[in-house]
């Protein structure tokens, strides 16, 4: 199986997000984690409100069970959107956290620049980074 379709069967049964529904997420209290890099987030602005966690640490700071979590990874239950440049890696990222049961786990569609294509608010402040 090639990248492509990989990607298809992670997507099969989640609800991606719009621009607009993640905001709608984050205002209910979602956790919206930005993993794209340093680079990018320099170049495009951050998202507001967002938690930046690396890729290759995610997993780890958002089971509640792993010792290396976050504060805010209460529960299997917390809504999580993930944000990536694209939408492309934030969907596999999905993938890997509703294997470690975050059951609620789902992505921003188009990622970041999707949320730009919508005129969403930018800010370009320091970013709340969990190493």
């Amino acid at each position: 199986m090639g990248v492509d379709e990989v990607l298809a069967v992670t997507r099969c049964g989640v609800r991606r997000l719009t621009a607009l529904q993640t905001a709608a997420a984050a205002a209910r209290g979602a956790l919206i984690v930005d993993t794209r890099t340093d680079c990018h987030r320099r170049e495009q602005g951050e998202l507001p409100g967002a938690l930046v966690i690396d890729r290759t640490v995610l997993e780890w700071r958002l089971d509640p069970a792993s010792a290396s979590r976050i504060p805010e990874a209460t529960s299997y239950d917390v809504e999580v959107v993930v944000v990536c440049r694209q939408g492309y890696s934030s969907s596999l990222a999905v993938a890997s956290l509703r294997s470690v049961g975050l059951h609620r786990a789902t992505d921003l569609a188009g990622g970041f620049e999707a949320w730009l294509a919508a005129e969403m608010p930018v800010h370009y402040g320091p970013a709340d980074v969990r190493p």
